[in-house]
Formats: C-alpha cells, structure tokens, sequence
C-alpha cells in the first residue's frame, strides 16, 4: 500500500507574509525565465520549490524524481505523490527508477552515496537533453548550506569549500540553479501550510547513522550556529572573490609554468591550479581542496609524485619546469 502524503504543520507565527520570504529570495537569485527540470523528491523543501516556480508566468518546468528503491512502499508512495502532485498542476514529469539509471552509468562510484548521486545527475542530464531545457533547479536552503558548511569544516575544506554550494554552477554540462540558498527550511514549511499543499517525510533523514543527519539534529537546536555559518560563507565568498579578481589567468597551453604557480601567495596559487585543472578538462565540481592542493604541492615540492590522477579522468605529469595533462595511460 501507498501511504498518504504526510500533514503540513501549522504556519508559525513568526512569519510575516505568507509565502513572502521565499518568493522575495526567488526573486533576488533572478532564476532566468526559460525552460528548466525541476528536482522533486516530495520533501518539503523540493514541493515548495516548485509550487514557488510554477506560481511564475515566464517558467517552462518539467519534474524529475529518482525512486531511489531504498525504503519499500515509501519509496514508491514518494513517487506516486510527485507523479500526482504535477498531474493536478498540468505539470509534465519524469519518474525513474535507480536501478535503470544506474545501469546506464558507465563507471559507477563504489561508494553508495556517491553513487546515487551519480544517479541522480544522470537523471537530470538526460531529462534536459531529452526536453531540451536549460537546466535543473535544486531545492537547497539556508539551512542546508549552514549543514554543508559545518560538515566540510570540520573536514577541515579550503576556503573554497567553506564558501558553501553556490547558487549557480555548472557539473560538468549540467548547468544547476539553486534559488533557495537565502530561505530558512521552517520559512519554506510555513509557505506550504499556508497553501495546505502536503508533502512527504523521509523517516530515514532522522537516522543517526549519517553525519549530515547528526550535523541536521545539531543544528536545529543550536540556531546561533546556523547564523554564524552563514556568516562565515559569506566572509569566505568575499574573499573567494578577492582572490579572483588578482588570479592570473590560467595558460590554455595544456601546461603551466612551475615557478609560476610556486610564486603566487598561498590562496591565489589555489586558485590558479583550480582554474587550470578545469582549463586542462578537470571536473570542477569533484576538486575539493585536497585534490587542489596537491597540484600546488607538485609544483612546491619536489619530493612529491611527479604523476598524479585527478577529477575528471586526466593524468598530470611534472617535467621539464611545467605541469603538463597527459593521456591517463602515461608517456
């Protein structure tokens, strides 16, 4: 049996304007008018999203959802609801099974959760080209981000990593939008109240077994951190752009000089090797610092190995006074 959407809560008082936080934050990230997937999960965050886009006269949307096979009928109610949800919206969607897609991936990651991202991606890549829209819109939130932020933290990320996910972005030729990034989660569960449009709840999100999960439970009792996060993303995207703005740019030769990126200050050496590793066919969205850092690590020290693997597929060999990308099977 299918269970039944789960019941909105009561609107808090707190909010002011229903449904006026997220529509104003729609407007600041100025979503392009065009034709985009929708992400829809069923959660909360993911309905509101597109009830929000879809209350917009210049949006051509198309819904994907991924049943990810991981939780029986739950699984299957998730997507019986976003299959019912955009049937009574006029909204057109694409509804996909795990294992389908990820028969289709060519090298799958060995780890699970990489690997259903993976397969979400794939989702999203192959309803935009097959509808030929412009892109997909993610349901990501402030909060999000303040979790996203504490758990690379404490993994100790780059500043880089600290500015948080960025509002828009490109993963590999998928390009992403996430318009959200500015609304607090209970903001978005007050909008739908007020619609008393329902949505579904993931019982696995409460599990303990996941950090994001702990960091989630942490969080929603400390909201100081979540301010503070918040704070400290944007104090690192400020400085993010001053390092790019006085960022050489990267050589388009395939190679780059090792003097030169051994020169540069600490942070706008970073930046550099980021640009060059995706000039060079890098996957931008797969370099965390650790994989930055060792290319700027080929090039100040040379103790280091002078053949390294990195995101994308590509092979960088050190020699004769420059990085060069070679072929992953060596010259």
């Amino acid at each position: 049996m299918i269970g039944p959407a789960q019941p909105s809560p009561q609107p808090s008082p707190c909010v002011q304007g229903e449904g006026e936080e997220p529509r104003a934050a729609l407007r600041h990230a100025k979503l392009p008018p065009g034709r985009w997937c929708v992400a829809v999960s069923g959660g909360a965050d993911s309905v509101a999203l597109l009830r929000l886009l879809h209350a917009r006269g210049d949006l051509h949307l198309h819904v994907a959802h991924l049943d990810h096979q991981l939780r029986g009928d739950d699984s299957t109610g998730d997507a019986r609801f976003v299959a019912d949800l955009c049937a009574a919206m006029g909204i057109r969607a694409t509804i996909a099974l795990r294992s389908d897609i990820e028969s289709a991936l060519p090298d799958p990651p060995a780890n699970p959760s990489a690997r259903y991202r993976a397969a979400r991606l794939e989702l999203f890549r192959r309803v935009v080209r097959e509808q030929q829209l412009d892109g997909v819109a993610l349901a990501h939130h402030a909060d999000d981000q303040a979790e996203t932020i504490l758990q690379r933290l404490i993994r100790g990320s780059s500043i880089e990593g600290l500015c948080g996910m960025r509002p828009c972005t490109n993963i590999g030729d998928l390009h992403v939008y996430r318009p959200l990034l500015s609304v607090r989660r209970q903001v978005l569960r007050d909008y739908l109240a007020g619609l008393q449009q329902p949505w579904r709840e993931d019982a696995s999100n409460a599990s303990r077994h996941y950090l994001r999960n702990r960091l989630r439970q942490l969080l929603a009792g400390r909201p100081e951190l979540v301010d503070g996060l918040l704070r400290l993303a944007g104090a690192a995207q400020s400085l993010r752009q001053w390092v790019s703005d006085v960022t050489p740019a990267p050589a388009t030769t395939g190679n780059i000089p090792i003097a030169k990126l051994a020169a540069l200050p600490g942070p706008v050496a970073r930046d550099l090797a980021r640009r060059w590793l995706v000039e060079v066919g890098a996957t931008e969205a797969l370099l965390d610092g650790r994989a930055i850092g060792r290319l700027v690590e080929m090039a100040t020290d040379a103790a280091s190995a002078g053949r390294q693997d990195f995101p994308g597929g590509i092979r960088i060999a050190r020699r004769s006074g420059r990085l060069w990308r070679v072929q992953p099977a060596g010259i």
